[in-house]
């Protein structure tokens, strides 16, 4: 049995299967609404975000778990002598990853991997390293491939709208009106630990969905088929069971998640957004 514990924030969306599947533990985000403060994915959910949201026209504040909630989460571990290596959300996108990096400091055998990425562009680095360590390969060696890893990771999502991007101030209200105005479903990119916007698709949602799938699928040829995240938040059932079945007859993925974005990541992209996240033979340009 690996002496090896996979550990996470709440931001790389697993969801309960793929959790205990793995044995991943995972240490909340902040999340506050009004004048109070809840754990992401312990005492608030995406849809308390969206009722408050409609309810309001307020967004709620993200926080990035604090050192001293890092110290605590770690020191369990510590005691049982037992080897963490620990995912944050991109360092460009929250302090969590100092954060955890000053925490770690205070223990041995602590590794803080900054994933780069976001919601399960991190996740499938998780699944990954968690692989490795079931494996039998030793702590040092995970963390060297997965830092390998993390520029082949493939990660974008379609936004329906524009409107909670630019409420946290990550799109000017100019791109909000032209983007409404043309019918724009703008594809939100991860590269370099940042989001940018790549193509831009115009025409009803369900449609944009599919052309996105099958072009960021292509023929296959440089994608690795072992898994592939469906991961949305809060999109009509149908239209993930669309997505789902569309990834699957266009290519043999070995597996198919699919996951509900964390109260983090959706907080700051809104209701109806998706993405088909998997990772690639070779590094991204």
């Amino acid at each position: 049995m690996s002496n090896i514990v996979i550990t996470s924030d709440s931001t790389t969306d697993l969801g309960p299967a793929l959790i205990e599947r793995y044995n991943v533990s995972t240490i909340p985000l902040g999340v506050t609404l009004g004048d109070k403060t809840y754990r992401d994915g312990v005492d608030i959910t995406p849809d308390d975000i969206y009722e408050h949201h409609r309810k309001t026209g307020e967004l709620p504040k993200t926080t990035a778990a604090n050192v001293g909630e890092c110290i605590d989460f770690f020191r369990p571990f510590a005691e049982a002598a037992k080897t963490v290596i620990h995912f944050t959300i991109s360092s460009e996108m929250s302090s969590t990853y100092n954060n955890t990096c000053l925490a770690a400091s205070e223990f041995e055998n602590v590794y803080v991997i900054d994933s780069r990425n976001l919601s399960t562009g991190g996740g499938l680095l998780v699944v990954a390293a968690a692989e490795m360590a079931n494996s039998g390969l030793e702590a040092k060696k995970i963390v060297e491939k997965i830092e390998e890893l993390k520029a082949n990771v493939d990660a974008s999502f379609i936004i329906d709208s524009l409107d909670y991007l630019h409420k946290g101030g990550r799109c000017s209200a100019l791109s909000v009106l032209g983007a409404n105005l043309l019918k724009l479903k703008p594809c939100i990119e991860v590269k370099n630990g940042t989001m940018g916007v790549g193509k831009k698709y115009r025409g009803k949602y369900a449609d944009v969905i599919k052309d996105y799938v099958l072009e960021r699928l292509g023929d296959g040829s440089d994608i690795d088929l072992d898994r592939v995240f469906v991961t949305h938040a809060g999109c009509d059932e149908a239209i993930v069971n669309s997505v789902v079945e569309l990834v699957k007859n266009t290519l043999p993925f070995k597996e198919v998640f699919v996951t509900r974005a964390s109260c983090t990541i959706s907080a700051h992209c809104g209701a109806d957004t998706l993405g088909v996240l998997f990772v690639r033979k070779h590094p991204i340009a």
